[in-house]
């Protein structure tokens, strides 16, 4: 089969075992992205090589290409993605940054164009999107603290709800027990869900099939954090990486993605507990390092081998590390919502520790303190959200602040939040009133362009706010689109120009 004029090609290229594959060459969604286009094994799903340009087509052409592929088996290529995709937590490389061009400057003064919204349960795990299928986590009470965690797959286009598939869980001594935390990975043909009480479900992308599961406290004798397991897996080559907070040895652990066999186990859990932050992949000077800020400090984890490159203690006050820690090469910084923030620099060795915040309380703050929103390092300046809900810009040499404001989340209260996304040279910021902004952020000021209410807010506070509830769940952004999900439905709302 050919399908001419630079769209999709695809052929057999032979007979053995190897050779046993296809070529195919997918549009992305505008003329300015990249198009998958990978050689795969047909039998093990890995494939030869990946990824060159071609040409383009429209978002929804190109979910039937993808559609098309999945259903056939041949797209299943770990880490190739569309480029407008946004298949796990933060986006591709879960930097928080989105690519997509032919976004509006401003917000119509009469709000956003709904393109469909979809019925979900309640939950706090942000949505990801890839290959033309929206996926999403939530939770539906039963009685007491029980009840079932899901993973849902959504058509991107619609919002047609494709499959479902739930499972029982116990939520018992798990605060804030609204829902899972973690946002789905996506990776090829499958689809990994981490839940609240340590689920990890492993399903085809296509239809739902679970594939493998693994339960963390049953099989790896992990006690539940107080507020549940929430970091998202990570994919790395043919390992599934997750913050497992088992024993011996297996705060952090990866799995054969194919299987869900175990592959190696890293870092005691004995110490301290698992944290709330999400672990991410850095390349510093040629090496590759797996970076997890866990309740005990911040690790460096050779990923292939699970062996431990360094350890630098951090302790947190309740065992608090949430924000995602944040690398600019060849900085890292990471930020406690009591204990403040930390810059390192990473040298051939062990990492230099630049500054580190004077306070320790989430009161009376001084540099950053960030809760669940990720700071961003952009040229020598930092931005993050604070303890109480204030935008801040510090100097990344000293960590002296520069300037605040209390614009974005508009109150300040305990626990107000945000989460920004870079677009060029300007920032999507949704914050917990369920309000999308856009805005531009230098060491001059904060400087905001156009606001507009995008969702609902509905989970409870846990503290005094103006509204009576927030909105505490990280928004995917793809196909020119923000797809954002409250406890009761998730939205599609498009960001296109034109």
């Amino acid at each position: 089969m050919i399908v001419r004029k630079g769209v999709m090609k695809w052929c057999r290229i032979g007979r053995t075992r190897r050779e046993r594959g296809f070529r195919a060459l997918a549009a992305a969604g505008n003329a300015s992205l990249d198009v998958l286009a990978a050689v795969i094994d047909v039998p093990s799903g890995r494939p030869f090589w990946t990824l060159r340009p071609v040409a383009a087509a429209p978002v929804r052409f190109r979910a039937a290409i993808a559609g098309m592929l999945l259903m056939s088996g041949w797209l299943s290529v770990p880490g190739a993605l569309l480029s407008d995709d946004w298949p796990e937590w933060r986006g591709a490389g879960r930097r928080g940054v989105w690519n997509e061009t032919g976004i509006v400057d401003r917000f119509p003064s009469d709000g956003l164009d709904v393109t469909w919204r979809a019925s979900l349960g309640s939950g706090y795990s942000g949505p990801s999107v890839s290959g033309g299928r929206v996926f999403a986590m939530d939770f539906r009470s039963g009685q007491g603290v029980g009840g079932s965690e899901g993973l849902v797959a959504l058509d991107q286009s619609t919002g047609t709800r494709l499959w479902a598939r739930r499972w029982r869980v116990d939520y018992a001594g798990i605060e804030y027990a609204g829902g899972p935390r973690a946002t789905p990975t996506v990776d090829g043909d499958r689809v990994y869900a981490l839940g609240a009480s340590g689920s990890l479900v492993c399903a085809r992308v296509l239809d739902g099939t679970v594939v493998w599961q693994r339960s963390f406290p049953r099989e790896f004798r992990t006690a539940l954090p107080p507020w549940g397991m929430a970091s998202a897996p990570l994919v790395h080559g043919d390992m599934l990486i997750a913050v497992v907070y088992g024993r011996p040895r297996a705060k952090v652990m990866a799995f054969d993605k194919f299987s869900g066999e175990e592959v190696w186990r890293a870092l005691s859990s004995e110490e301290s507990g698992p944290g709330y932050s999400q672990p991410i992949l850095v390349r510093h000077e040629g090496r590759l390092l797996l970076i997890v800020w866990h309740a005990g400090g911040l690790a460096a984890i050779e990923p292939g081998s699970g062996a431990v490159v360094w350890q630098q203690p951090f302790r947190t006050r309740m065992e608090t590390p949430i924000a995602t820690p944040t690398w600019q090469q060849p900085h890292l910084l990471v930020s406690a919502f009591f204990n403040g923030s930390r810059l390192y620099r990473l040298e051939r060795s062990d990492p230099r520790l630049l500054w580190k915040g004077a306070s320790d309380s989430g009161v009376d703050t001084d540099g950053l303190h960030a809760l669940m929103n990720s700071p961003v390092i952009d040229g020598d300046h930092i931005y993050g959200i604070c303890s109480y809900g204030q935008l801040r810009c510090l100097r990344l040499a000293t960590g002296g602040r520069v300037w605040e404001t209390q614009a974005v989340t508009g109150e300040k209260a305990r626990n107000a939040s945000a989460f920004m996304v870079r677009n060029g040279d300007r920032y999507f910021i949704s914050n917990d009133r369920g309000e999308l902004i856009i805005a531009r952020l230098s060491p001059a000021g904060y400087t905001e362009i156009s606001r507009t209410p995008l969702i609902r807010p509905t989970s409870p506070p846990g503290a005094r706010r103006d509204l009576g509830a927030v909105n505490w769940s990280h928004p995917a952004y793809a196909g020119r689109s923000v797809f954002a999900r409250n406890d009761e439905e998730i939205v599609c709302v498009s960001l296109a120009a034109d």
